[in-house]
């Protein structure tokens, strides 16, 4: 069932509002929306509307992977799989920074380790029909900050390392910064994991992949200069499936930076020009000369003539848009506006068969209740599901289709939202907090 504007208008009482046309969407303080108030939580984890519960599937230090050791810690992008019997696997990034040797990193487990000196990784989650947990695994380790990624449309989660240290940089042994694809079902493909290179590598954030053409739509959160959006085009005759990435050449396919130009024919050198939402920009898309980085990072080896930049990229998700489109949504979760300091954040709509992006959503900072965007990910019941990392308290924020926007969930832990994903029949919403790091199971009359 998709939830429509008159829907969430009939439920509650509480939230923030989507104001503009129906492919406009502009987030500022409003009227009550949404499936009611938040309702403060007597265990101080999750505030949630009135008839919405949660359940904590797995917990850094708390809960336990099959093999015994604790649970790692800073939960950060995830994806949901359907698993036999009405459950979800969930493939689960564990963003850790920091080196071998520190606490609650993803266990080292035999065959299943990039780099023995990254203490970064993923694990995979079965969960049974109603999100509890049933069993917690090493998908992949010894990989680096480990962000988002994306899933892919034969089954399979692709998770990003949002980092491009080097070998030798500290304990690492091998260049770090690429995309590594994790299969939740077989096992056997996990062992030696390999790095996908021909997507670059480059502090990656997130990813989303085109199911008709496989081109891949990818995010860079850096600075100095200011990230791009890139896209990787596949070489001909490819068939995406499991497995096939890691058979790629490392320069297979075509890996380009995105370039915009606005209406009269200008080119946009950075996404936070765009003061409204509903701009659009035409796309097209410059080669990348040196996608592994040997010489200088990818995004300094062009000109600001050339790309089209912006600041902290974050979430990447494929979905529907206007018109029947379906598209790549991305986020540019930036510092900028009106007040010093201020966490605005941006969620733009590209459309591959129109060559365009556009601003779907735009959040205004904390003076009006809603800032810092990240991962995103594409609602079952209609529209989209952002988590927060701002200043202004961070939330679960649902947008229609429609023009309507509402908040799920707020978090009462002090750090971020992340990874927010709906089990397959829409019953479960899932979701971290990063810091310890907690997956939440969240169910409710979602409609």
């Amino acid at each position: 069932m998709v939830l429509s504007r008159r829907g969430f208008l009939q439920r509650s009482a509480a939230g923030i509002v989507l104001v503009g046309a129906p492919e406009v969407l502009r987030v500022t303080a409003g009227p009550a929306v949404g499936y009611g108030d938040l309702v403060d939580d007597p265990e101080g984890r999750l505030a949630l509307p009135e008839g919405f519960g949660y359940t904590i599937v797995t917990e850094a230090g708390k809960t336990e992977l099959e093999t015994g050791e604790p649970t790692p810690r800073n939960h950060d992008g995830t994806g949901a799989f359907a698993a036999a019997g009405g459950g979800t696997v969930l493939v689960v990034n564990h963003e850790i920074r920091e080196q071998v040797g520190t606490d609650l990193a993803v266990p080292h487990r035999d065959g299943l380790v990039y780099d023995p000196g990254a203490a970064g990784g993923c694990t995979i989650v079965v969960t049974d029909a109603k999100g509890r947990a049933v069993n917690e695994r090493v998908g992949i380790a010894g990989t680096s900050t480990n962000c988002a990624g994306g899933v892919t449309p034969w089954g399979t989660w692709l998770t990003c390392e949002e980092t491009d240290s080097r070998a030798g940089d500290g304990a690492l042994e091998r260049d770090h910064g690429y995309v590594f694809e994790v299969d939740p079902f077989d096992r056997a493909a996990l062992v030696d994991p390999q790095p996908v290179k021909a997507l670059g590598r480059f502090v990656h954030e997130a990813l989303a992949v085109d199911p008709a053409s496989h081109d891949v739509y990818l995010t860079e959160d850096d600075s100095g200069p200011n990230g791009l959006v890139y896209r990787w085009a596949p070489p001909s005759g490819f068939r995406g499936d499991r497995g096939v990435l890691r058979e790629l050449g490392d320069t297979d396919g075509a890996l380009g930076a995105m370039s915009c130009t606005d209406e009269s024919g200008e080119h946009v050198d950075d996404l936070s020009r765009a003061g409204s939402a509903g701009t659009t920009y035409a796309v097209e898309w410059v080669e990348v000369s040196d996608r592994d980085a040997r010489e200088e990072p990818t995004r300094t080896q062009f000109d600001d003539g050339r790309v089209t930049r912006a600041h902290k990229l974050e979430g990447a998700w494929w979905g529907p848009g206007q018109n029947g489109a379906s598209g790549a949504y991305v986020v540019s979760s930036y510092t900028g506006g009106d007040s010093p300091g201020s966490h605005r954040g941006q969620v733009w709509f590209y459309d591959p068969r129109a060559s365009t992006i556009t601003l779907r959503l735009l959040f205004a900072g904390e003076e009006d209740g809603a800032d810092g965007p990240d991962n995103i990910s594409v609602s079952p019941h209609g529209g989209v599901i952002i988590a927060e990392d701002g200043n202004s308290g961070n939330h679960l924020v649902g947008a229609t289709e429609d023009g309507t926007t509402f908040r799920v969930a707020r978090t009462e832990e002090g750090s971020e939202f992340t990874g927010p994903v709906f089990s397959r029949d829409g019953r479960v919403l899932f979701a971290n907090v990063q810091v310890p790091g907690t997956l939440f199971a969240i169910t409710g009359p979602w409609g």
